[in-house]
């Protein structure tokens, strides 16, 4: 197996395209509310036991930029965040997601994060001319760019970073309290329920690339299987505002 993906990696074996033929390309896919969507997918505190369970903090912070009209991938954030309130990490923890402690014990506090998130967020959108907004229904026929948030399931924003931003009085970004539920997504648009992430990958085609529960390889790999739906088809909308 390894000898193949080097010899893969290398140009021998040619890998076989998940594209549909080029004749379907224009026809499947859909215009799109959003020019560009933000993957993230957080690594977060656990433990094997429930312990601690119901008060997660994050460890790893990425972001991915995705280009919906290209499907290129055009920026990224990443951070590795010290957890205050159970600063060792689990035996389990390091093993589930690969963090080791040392790593957590030079990230920085989930506040400095957020604040260096938002230079990053501030930078791409100089860049890019986009503005996010969550009441959008049809596409645009203005020249403004728009950009959503992609999670897989509602934890990473709905659970995880609202209610550590609330137990430690931390401001919350609004522009992150809407975002496109991609497992809901998916269930809607292939309508089958799907194994995980690796296992919707796998179901149309994709062979997860990394390591499973690295935060940066999971937010690469949702922002694959953003870019495989739009080629088939799905009209990427925001499922969860928690806007009042």
């Amino acid at each position: 197996m390894a000898t193949k993906r080097l010899a893969r990696q290398l140009g021998l074996i040619r890998r076989k395209s998940n594209t549909p033929a080029n004749e379907n390309l224009g026809r499947n896919k859909s215009k799109q509310l959003y020019n560009y969507v933000i993957v993230i997918d957080f690594e977060s505190t656990c433990w094997n036991d429930g312990k601690h369970n119901s008060s997660p903090e994050i460890i790893e912070f990425p972001a991915i930029l995705l280009n919906t009209s290209t499907g290129e991938i055009e920026s990224e954030f990443h951070a590795y965040v010290q957890p205050q309130e159970h600063p060792v990490l689990s035996e389990f923890c390091m093993e589930l997601t690969g963090i080791k402690q040392a790593q957590v014990d030079e990230g920085v506090p989930l506040k400095i994060c957020l604040s260096q998130f938002c230079t990053w967020i501030h930078k791409i959108q100089q860049q890019k001319k986009f503005f996010f907004t969550a009441g959008v229904s049809e596409p645009s026929t203005s020249e403004v760019k728009l950009c959503a948030f992609v999670t897989w399931s509602d934890w990473d924003l709905g659970v995880c970073l609202e209610y550590e931003c609330k137990r430690k009085q931390l401001l919350k970004p609004v522009f992150l309290n809407s975002w496109i539920d991609l497992r809901a997504t998916y269930k809607l648009f292939y309508r089958r329920k799907p194994k995980g992430l690796s296992g919707a990958l796998q179901d149309v085609g994709i062979e997860f690339s990394g390591r499973e529960h690295s935060g940066l390889d999971d937010s690469r790999n949702t922002a694959l299987l953003v870019w495989k739906m739009i080629r088939d088809g799905c009209l990427m909308k925001i499922t969860k505002s928690l806007n009042k």
